[in-house]
């Protein structure tokens, strides 16, 4: 019984997170030609804790949740796995193997540290693509509800 309440116990929260809706490069293209939108690109990678624990905080706040599956398209990007060939504003970029490893060009292009980015990264792009802010590091949420406000007035 002991077993049982603690497993409902550590289900409760996921249940009561809110998802953020994300796409992908290719998803967002034709989203972008049926309605433009801003964009939020977030690049991370899976070894990254920072990166887990601000996408647990933000999903947490259900305000900033509504506020992006509204408002803008988000793409969530893993710069060291995500493999395939992406077009982004009319130039194609590539995966970079390096060993056992490596990384994506589009997450060195986005970045302003072109040798290895920090994580997270979020780049924001008003509805016509053009960079409007960038971001290194955590995103706590009353930052992000801030700045996507501003974004939003443009």
């Amino acid at each position: 019984m002991k077993n049982l309440i603690f497993l409902f116990l550590m289900l409760v929260p996921i249940f009561c997170l809110s998802q953020m809706k994300t796409g992908t490069f290719s998803d967002w293209e034709i989203q972008q030609q049926k309605k433009a939108k801003p964009t939020i690109v977030h690049i991370y990678t899976d070894w990254c804790a920072v990166c887990k624990i601000e996408s647990f905080q933000l999903n947490k706040d259900k305000e900033l949740v509504e506020m992006i599956n509204k408002n803008f398209y988000l793409i969530n990007f893993e710069a060291e796995k995500t493999k395939e060939k992406i077009i982004f504003q009319g130039k194609e970029f590539n995966y970079l193997p390096n060993g056992n490893s490596g990384i994506h060009e589009l997450a060195l292009a986005l970045s302003k540290n072109k040798n290895q980015p920090v994580y997270p990264l979020w780049i924001i792009l008003d509805k016509n693509q053009n960079l409007v802010y960038y971001h290194e590091g955590q995103f706590k949420p009353e930052k992000m509800k801030e700045k996507l406000s501003e974004v939003l007035a443009l």
